[in-house]
């Protein structure tokens, strides 16, 4: 397949990251790309027409989607080969009634969205990105690039115990941001998103603004680190970077043969993934029925057929080895930034991977040159989970679970490997072009 250099694969992920502070914005930046390469809308009210060679997506809840390439043959015969990730990433949502007033602050009443690691908010240049929707029945996405809020620390003058005790947060209290100074008792948000509603050409009053779903975002952007270029530093890598190696490697892939590619990019997988959106849900195995049972000559159960013979990689970040923490892996399974994907097993199915998948994912990898980490989480340490059991379970789909290693997952700001970024989409070419999947029955 034709895929980017390495420089070329780290900048085209750090512009994607940068245009990305939100699922809304993730989605909307995933169609752009997709129009351009020829791919079409598809409505889940509307009756679909879908057949050989089409390049179609479908948008469910503003932050999640799937996109596929459909294939020649029938899914019911040549099943599907999808990439899945998800969109969101651990930070701050701000509140319904989020004006509050405190010692002669104007502060923003802001949410713990799933599992941020809080300390690393503190003392940023901060600013607010999402969706507004007005009660005329229309949304609009809105992002303010300039910072407009901070969250200060306290000074260790007034924690003298904070060398022996550690940093202690209370998420209430202790992580409420700053937007602006004064004693008067006027409303701070509601005229920063009328301003920039109509910077996009919306112009309504303040009390047009029905309900909005808002994030903060750090308004740094994506930098690579080091004088070799090592590292790439940046907020939302978990999980934007799988997102976009999944894109970039459906996008830039051969054109489809048998099987029909795709990708399914979720909302809400730090939160559970239990929404109408998440991978929880039925909108995944709603889409490819449709596709399975519409196509020409799909015959009998074409669905079931179609998901017995198909594949998920689920690709989600995985842990490296920390240089000042190695005690916190296992030592023989210990991955490291810049030594390529990694393949995520855990016995107790928080991973979904098993041998048949997992196997012909390290083929994909050799075929490119290089063979796949392995992670697994020490007995005494949980390891987290991802899309894949939950898709998995929701659809009965052979799913891998692999990422690329990084550092400081949910971080305000997290790192990289710049190497491994073109590996994973060499890697993901692969398998979407997967010509056999092993069977169910294995």
């Amino acid at each position: 397949m034709s895929v980017h250099s390495g420089p070329a694969a780290v900048s085209s992920l750090a512009t994607f990251l940068d245009a990305c502070p939100t699922p809304y914005h993730a989605v909307r930046e995933v169609e752009r790309r997709l129009r351009e390469a020829g791919y079409r809308a598809l409505d889940e009210r509307e009756e679909w027409r879908v057949g050989p060679a089409d390049r179609v997506y479908v948008v469910r809840g503003g932050g999640t989607i799937v996109a596929l390439a459909v294939g020649a043959a029938p899914p019911s015969r040549a099943g599907f080969r999808l990439v899945g990730a998800h969109t969101d990433s651990p930070g701050f949502r701000v509140k319904p009634k989020p004006e509050l007033r405190a010692l002669g602050h104007h502060q923003l009443g802001v949410e713990v969205y799933g599992s941020p690691l809080l300390h690393t908010w503190l003392d940023r240049d901060l600013s607010l990105a999402g969706r507004v929707s007005l009660v005329d029945g229309s949304t609009h996405l809105v992002r303010i690039d300039h910072p407009i809020c901070r969250i200060s620390s306290l000074a260790i003058h007034l924690q003298p115990t904070l060398g022996t005790d550690g940093l202690r947060l209370n998420p209430q209290q202790h992580v409420v941001p700053t937007l602006a100074l004064g004693d008067d008792d006027g409303p701070t948000l509601a005229p920063l998103l009328v301003k920039e509603l109509a910077r996009s050409g919306v112009s309504v009053p303040a009390d047009a603004i029905g309900a909005f779903d808002l994030a903060l975002f750090d308004v740094q952007g994506a930098q690579v680190v080091g004088d070799t270029g090592a590292l790439l530093a940046s907020a939302r890598l978990d999980n934007l970077a799988s997102c976009h190696a999944g894109l970039v490697a459906l996008l830039e892939g051969p054109p489809a043969g048998d099987a029909t590619r795709g990708i399914v990019l979720y909302d809400h997988e730090e939160v559970g993934s239990q929404s109408a959106a998440g991978a929880g849900s039925l909108f995944l195995r709603s889409v490819l029925g449709r596709i399975a049972e519409g196509f020409p000559g799909a015959g009998a159960d074409a669905t079931e057929r179609a998901l017995a013979a198909s594949l998920l990689v689920s690709a989600d970040m995985a842990h490296a080895v920390h240089p000042n923490h190695p005690d916190k892996h296992d030592k023989d399974h210990s991955p490291k930034l810049g030594g390529g994907p990694v393949i995520k097993v855990n016995a107790n199915q928080s991973y979904a991977t098993d041998a048949p998948a997992a196997a012909a994912f390290e083929r994909a990898c050799r075929d490119e040159g290089f063979s796949a980490q392995r992670f697994v989480a020490r007995n005494d340490m949980r390891c987290g989970s991802t899309i894949g059991p939950i898709s998995a379970a929701r659809l009965g789909m052979r799913t891998v679970d692999v990422g690329n290693p990084m550092l400081g997952m949910h971080s305000c700001r997290e790192v990289a490997g710049s190497a491994d970024v073109p590996r994973m989409i060499a890697a993901l070419g692969r398998m979407l072009a997967l010509p056999v999947v092993p069977p169910a029955s294995d």
